[in-house]
This record gives structure tokens, sequence and C-alpha cells, in this order.
């Protein structure tokens, strides 16, 4: 098979596994950066160009794209899926994740675990608000933030006024959640690949933080999910429509709840916990699944 990887950077560590498992099983992959990508769309031959050449057809795509290019990138995709290229995880699932507060409410309709979350805009509403996720402390979290950046706990409501105030005043959109005290600055990542969880590892902040990303020193160790976190994972993924997710899941006395959803994790930390070929397995699911024009939104959304 001939695939392409939409990569920034094919010395980033999980770019470079995938390149090495694919050709491990005697596939040619391509890197593509996004941002070096331009489109020809028409309704008859629509193609993707780089430095003045028509790329080559691919069987299958994988998306790495970064949070910060998201809008290109999705474009980008989206003129594969056309184009009848196989895509890993589809535009429309991948837009849907990066908006944190729509993941937020299609995981509420589907009935997922949640950490209350509130979400306003007028200052008037600010007790309120406070009030509605369970009073302080509470989090309180920047819808572009990525990687814990734009996190912060506030320990008193004084607090919560004063960085709400604040993000209010900068125009910035945020959201507001309820502290799980028992998860103890924990959270499990479980690597989701079509319908199961192939992968998981527990992250640990380090001691005085609360934000457990391994980009902020948090530690990663191997974790033994129970039925209830496997099935809240893979309903998770499955509710944003993507083939390849991690999601993040807090251990609550009232279950697991999750946090996030990500259309793009990192191979480093989990494949390093778990001792576990993930990209290997990416492949594998690539080889069973990639058809022609095998996309549930045909390019649309």
């Amino acid at each position: 098979m001939r695939i392409a990887i939409l990569s920034r950077n094919r010395k980033l560590y999980s770019t470079r596994r995938l390149i090495e498992a694919a050709e491990e099983r005697g596939h040619e992959v391509h890197v593509l950066d996004p941002l070096h990508c331009y489109m020809n769309i028409n309704a008859k031959e629509p193609s993707i160009h780089m430095r003045g050449k028509e790329l080559p057809e691919f069987d299958a795509i994988i998306p790495r794209i970064g949070a910060s290019i998201t809008f290109y990138g999705t474009a980008v995709l989206r003129q594969f899926e056309m184009m009848g290229v196989y895509p890993v995880n589809e535009s429309v699932a991948i837009s849907r994740s990066r908006d944190k507060l729509r993941s937020l409410q299609l995981l509420s309709r589907k009935g997922i675990g949640l950490p209350v979350t509130g979400f306003a805009s007028k200052p008037a509403d600010i007790p309120d608000l406070i009030d509605m996720v369970g009073g302080s402390p509470l989090v309180i979290k920047l819808l572009e933030g990525t990687q814990g950046i734009g996190v912060v706990l506030a320990e008193t409501r004084k607090a919560a006024e004063s960085v709400i105030e604040a993000f209010m005043g900068l125009n910035a959109h945020f959201m507001v959640q309820e502290y799980i005290k028992e998860s103890g600055g924990a959270d499990i990542r479980c690597f989701v690949l079509g319908d199961k969880v192939v992968a998981a590892m527990k992250r640990q902040a380090k001691p005085g933080e609360f934000r457990s990303n391994l980009h902020r020193g948090g530690s990663a160790t191997l974790v033994k999910l129970s039925s209830a976190e496997r099935a809240t994972a893979v309903k998770a993924a499955k509710t944003m429509g993507l083939n390849v997710a991690g999601v993040d899941i807090l251990r609550s006395n009232h279950g697991p709840l999750v946090m996030e959803v990500n259309s793009s994790p990192g191979l480093e930390g989990i494949e390093s916990a778990t001792e576990k070929d993930v990209a290997g397995q990416i492949i594998s699911f690539i080889e069973k699944n990639a058809k022609s024009h095998k996309t549930r939104t045909k390019g649309k959304g």
C-alpha cells in the first residue's frame, strides 16, 4: 500500500514510529506537511499539489494534524477524502473533537460521564456559573488550550471570580468544570483503535501540580482498566467518529468521567509505559479497513 502521513515534522516520535511500522510491513510511506499542500478543487478531477507537482495516488492517509493548524489541515484531509483516499480519522471527526465545547455536548447527549461543566459569556452570570459546578475549588479551561496550557485550578471562590473576569475581559472563550479531588492529580489515557482499547496508561501530575500532562512533567505508568472505563473510552471515541483516539478519563466516586477526546494522540508516552507496538497496530488496522471512498461523511460537514 501507499500510505501518506500528514505531519509537519517527520522527526517527531509518533511520525517516526508510524513510518517504521509501515515500512516493516512493506508499505510505501510519504510524509506530507499539510501547510505545503495546496488544492485544485473541481467537480471532475480534484487534486492536491506540493512544490509545483501533483501528488501521487494514495491508498490511505494518517492525519497527525496539530491543533494550531486544524482549519487548514482538515481542509487538506477533506480533499484527500474527496479523492477517495481512506482516512484513519475523518476530517469531520477531527474538527468535532477539536471543538472542546461541542465535543462535551455530544458526549453529554450520549449519556457519557463528564465533569459538570459550565459555559457563559456575561460577568453577571459568574456567581451562578460557579455554583453550577459545585463551587470552589474548580477548574477553568481556555477552549483553545492544548497540553495543559490555559488550564487553571481556582482554589477559592474569589480566585475563580478573578480568573473568570480576566478571561471575559480578554474576550477569551473558556469553560468551568468541577474539580474531581478524588482523582488525586491523575488521569487515565486510553488509546482507542477501532472498537477496543489497545493500550492504557495512568498519568500522574508532579508534586504541587494538578495537571497530569506529560509535557508538564507528569509521569506515566501502566494501568489496569475496569470494564466501565473501557466501555466509556470506546463509546467516547465512537461518539466523535474517531477510529484512533486518546480518551482521557478521570476516576471519580461516581464512575469514569471523560475529560477530553484527542484525535492525534501521541505514541511516545503510551508505547513507553505499556511496551506495546501501538504504531504497528494502527498500520494493521489500516491494512484491514482501507478501501477507496470508504468515508462515512463523504467529505461533507
